[in-house]
């Protein structure tokens, strides 16, 4: 399917290469287990002349995201200087005017893809991170968000990396997540696996 030429790094050793348009998800408990895997995904996008943008939650602050990258990634501080790496707290990005809406989320991400490639970038690698939903509209929302990135997202030079708070999902939250990413990421006797449900990823 995906020539060799389009194939990127992940970064995260278990998952090795990767196409463009590839749209999966991390559980997470800890921020360690959150900066175990952003930041060698990060680290791989930058290293290799992709754009890169990081919406954090107040699970782990800008602040806090940055701290950790500048500690992990030599002269990190360049990438953020020329814009190749941004970090946008949630409310910056997702609550805009304070409320998510789809379409204009899509249409941001988007852009910032269109951007990335007008500026001579490989393409563009993201995260965001839906900490902040508190209420079942919300999550609905995004769930069909999710959904919908799974439409956009084939022909780009895109890669999304959402990542979920297991404190923050039951078992229905759960099924939705698998269902919209092609794969996810769980933590399970101190090792990250891959967790994908049949038939559902990856369409």
């Amino acid at each position: 399917m995906a020539t060799a030429e389009a194939k990127r790094k992940s970064g995260i050793a278990l998952i090795g290469d990767m196409p463009w348009g590839s749209h999966f998800c991390q559980f997470y408990t800890t921020q360690k287990d959150l900066l175990d895997v952003l930041i060698p995904y990060f680290q791989a996008g930058l290293e290799n002349n992709e754009s890169c943008v990081w919406v954090t939650s107040d699970f782990l602050t800008k602040e806090e995201a940055i701290k950790a990258l500048k500690k992990a990634i030599p002269n990190f501080s360049q990438y953020l200087d020329k814009g190749q790496m941004e970090i946008f707290p949630y409310t910056d990005w997702y609550l805009i005017g304070g409320n998510f809406d789809l379409k204009r989320t899509l249409d941001m991400w988007m852009e910032k893809h269109n951007q990335a490639l007008v500026s001579g970038y490989a393409g563009l690698r993201v995260s965001g991170n839906p900490y902040w939903i508190d209420n079942k509209k919300d999550w609905d929302d995004f769930a069909a968000y999710e959904a919908e990135i799974n439409k956009v997202i084939g022909g780009t030079k895109l890669l999304v990396l959402c990542t979920y708070s297991l404190k923050k999902c039951g078992v229905p939250e759960i099924m939705d997540v698998v269902k919209n990413h092609e794969f996810a990421l769980a933590m399970s006797q101190g090792k990250w696996q891959i967790v994908t449900m049949p038939g559902c990823g990856g369409h």
